[in-house]
């Protein structure tokens, strides 16, 4: 065999070598186990957040108007307990590491500062029905969907640094999950069927609004956006996350052990692994991803 023929060979080789481990790679994207013991958390899990160690954090672990804290072992305990009958909801972390937690029963969003588990009321709306889910932008400003479930309607909130706060819309439809862009220039927020776009202004505002895309049967809770832009969605009831483009095309749905999935985030080492709070599975679930959570791109003072 001539020393031409054999590079071609080798280089053959190595071809298939490397698409057979990228496809081996790619087998392992979007296939969700489970993370937490069942039962571990109460039906009302929900948050969950990811701090700078990679810790994850979700409501009512081990019973109401907790705080638990997950290590990327899998370990889990009570972080903290919430006082005077508060309940958490959403939860995310500024760019200072503190931690901000919608109280739905109190009307508050909470914040705590990390190293010293000291808790307080950030900011008090008693217009909100209940705080549900927040974002956060990269100037530190919330932003808070509020449902009215009976009803059938919701609210959208800003609050800023100083912890004032501003309401910015009210939507058809309990409004549930609130996300922004990896650009900013967009706040995604959904109401049951649909999930709406709204331009976000630098100031804060709202801008126009369009339908990104609507969903018939089932439910949907959080989501998130990935550093493409693309938005995951819980749909709960069907036991899923869907992932969906900037354009609101369905590129995946990745199919859950749980049926009632609550809310979803990013984390792990380089941010490509999603957990999933699961209600009526009392745990979380998690697997991998193929692009990071845009929350990665904000910058940590």
């Amino acid at each position: 065999m001539s020393a031409l023929h054999l590079s071609l060979l080798l280089l053959l080789a190595g071809c298939s070598l490397v698409a057979v481990a990228q496809k081996s790679d790619s087998n392992e994207f979007f296939k969700s186990s489970v993370f937490t013991p069942v039962n571990s958390f109460t039906s009302g899990v929900e948050g969950p957040a990811i701090d700078k160690s990679g810790n994850i954090y979700a409501v009512n672990f081990n019973h109401q108007g907790t705080i638990g804290k997950v290590t990327p072992e899998g370990v889990a305990s009570v972080f903290i307990e919430l006082p005077g009958g508060s309940i958490g909801n959403g939860i995310r972390f500024d760019s200072h590491g503190n931690m901000f937690i919608a109280d739905y029963t109190n009307h508050n969003v909470l914040k705590v500062e990390m190293s010293t588990k000291e808790l307080s009321v950030f900011a008090h709306e008693s217009r909100m029905h209940q705080p549900n889910d927040i974002a956060i932008d990269s100037k530190d400003r919330i932003y808070a969907s509020d449902p009215d479930f009976l009803d059938g309607h919701g609210q959208i909130w800003r609050i800023d640094t100083n912890g004032k706060v501003t309401l910015l819309d009210n939507l058809r439809g309990p409004t549930n999950g609130i996300e922004i862009s990896p650009d900013e220039k967009t706040l995604y927020v959904n109401a049951v069927p649909k999930v709406w776009a709204y331009d976000l202004l630098p100031n804060g505002d709202l801008g126009k609004k369009h339908l990104l895309i609507e969903f018939r049967g089932f439910g949907m809770d959080g989501m998130r956006c990935d550093t493409q832009g693309n938005l995951y969605i819980t749909r709960f009831g069907k036991g899923t996350v869907v992932k969906v483009s900037p354009t609101g095309k369905v590129l995946q749905e990745i199919v859950l052990h749980g049926k009632r999935p609550t809310n979803v985030a990013f984390g792990g080492k380089d941010g490509r692994t999603m957990y999933v709070t699961i209600q009526d599975k009392g745990n979380i679930e998690s697997f991998l991803v193929d692009f990071p959570g845009r929350e990665r791109k904000m910058n940590v003072k």
